[in-house]
């Protein structure tokens, strides 16, 4: 995976925000927008094109399985994420479309790239 690879961060706390945005451009990739809602994600997806989109499961207005559905065939890569383990959403995160799952205590540049083609 290219240095250059795009980011946008979607979730409601700035904390974890600013925190994934540090780790991952130390990491290499290029954070190009954050979001804190699912209105706010599909709005950021569409005017700032990123490679990679990583999607908190539980946001305010809607979760990131219902912001998954209102995505088209030309979105970017997406990655969830949670502070709850994969378990707890069944099988709801394969039949998502998303790349993969990561939660928020093992999100790291690699575990991200290990998820991406």
């Amino acid at each position: 995976m290219e240095s250059e690879t795009t980011i946008l961060i979607v979730d409601d706390h700035q904390g974890f925000r600013r925190c994934a945005r540090a780790l991952l451009e130390a990491d290499g990739f290029t954070v190009v927008g954050e979001a804190d809602d699912g209105e706010g994600a599909i709005s950021a997806i569409d005017s700032l094109r990123p490679d990679v989109v990583l999607l908190d499961v539980q946001l305010p207005d809607m979760d990131g399985f219902a912001v998954l559905s209102r995505l088209d065939e030309s979105a970017p890569a997406v990655v969830l994420v949670s502070s709850r383990d994969a378990s707890d959403y069944d099988d709801l995160i394969p039949a998502s479309g998303a790349r993969g799952f990561i939660t928020k205590a093992d999100l790291s540049g690699s575990a991200l790239r290990s998820l991406l083609p």
